[in-house]
């Protein structure tokens, strides 16, 4: 069930390149996951800057009244770029936690897909090829990414139940499997003051990473301790500013491959999602360690 890509480019001169790469890994997992899908594209970002990808099910929502009125409520400019049912709203990096609660409080129409500095996040419902070509996955540009083909089993097929889930600061994670203590753990982090968008299990997974760097974790420490605290078969990999980690389970019974060259590191579900990727017939390719921290950063 549900299939995973990730790409991180060590060399530059593909970054052109990496929505057309990350793509077709997608649409080659989609008989893993044929119900809906997303993708998480990080590109290099201004310290000054922040960005919230925004979505919309009416894609005559409005994006730009919407950014008037967010611009008046943080008093700064904010610009706009719509691309099919999300937008991408621009603003000053500091006032990205003042606008996001703005907007979940005050437009309930409106969901906050991604908050950061340098992540934008697409989803919706439907084949991965059709979800692609919707938002023009192929020509988007950017340092690394992860996505995500999803086969429902823990909640409705809706954009909500879509992956990535970003709960974070230019933090997120695609999850392959099923975590059975995540309406107990989703309690405790609301108590903790973490807020949820859906019922999904994976969205627990991101929040308790969240929690445990909140806490001064790195993530790796975070990852580290979610093999002990998380219940369940799973296979996460998680996006950040600067790069992407791996973890399996203890038991690791989810199928996962990496494979790493001098241009770049990739993750698939299965060695399938890699075959086109250039220069794969020379890769270091091998299946990630049960309970193993693997993470790549710029």
């Amino acid at each position: 069930m549900c299939g995973i890509v990730g790409l991180f480019l060590k060399d530059r001169s593909l970054e052109k390149h990496l929505g057309q790469m990350l793509t077709e890994m997608l649409i080659t997992m989609s008989d893993r996951g044929p119900d809906s899908a997303g993708i998480a594209i990080y590109s290099e970002s201004d310290d000054k800057r922040g960005k919230l990808t925004v979505q919309s099910d009416d894609i005559d929502e409005g994006f730009e009244e919407l950014a008037k009125d967010l611009a008046q409520a943080i008093g700064a400019q904010v610009g706009v770029s719509q691309n099919n049912t999300h937008a991408v709203l621009d603003l000053p990096a500091d006032k990205i936690e003042v606008a996001r609660a703005h907007l979940i409080e005050g437009f309930p129409n409106i969901r906050v897909m991604s908050f950061g500095e340098a992540v934008e996040i697409y989803k919706e419902v439907g084949l991965p090829q059709d979800v692609a070509d919707r938002f023009g996955l192929p020509d988007m540009t950017g340092s690394h990414g992860i996505g995500h083909t999803r086969m429902a089993t823990e909640s409705a097929v809706t954009t909500d139940g879509a992956h990535p889930y970003n709960t974070g600061s230019d933090q997120c994670l695609v999850h392959n499997g099923s975590l059975s203590n995540h309406n107990s753990l989703r309690r405790k982090l609301r108590r903790e003051g973490i807020q949820f968008e859906s019922e999904n299990d994976t969205e627990v997974g991101a929040a308790y990473l969240t929690w445990k760097m909140q806490n001064g974790a790195t993530l790796g420490q975070a990852l580290e301790a979610g093999i002990d605290d998380l219940d369940g078969f799973y296979t996460f990999v998680v996006g950040t500013k600067d790069g992407f980690g791996v973890v399996r389970d203890p038991i690791a019974c989810k199928p996962a491959v990496l494979a790493e060259t001098e241009q770049y590191v990739a993750f698939g579900s299965e060695y399938r999602a890699l075959v086109n990727l250039p220069g794969i017939e020379d890769a270091k390719v091998w299946e990630p360690e049960p309970a193993t921290v693997y993470f790549w950063s710029h």
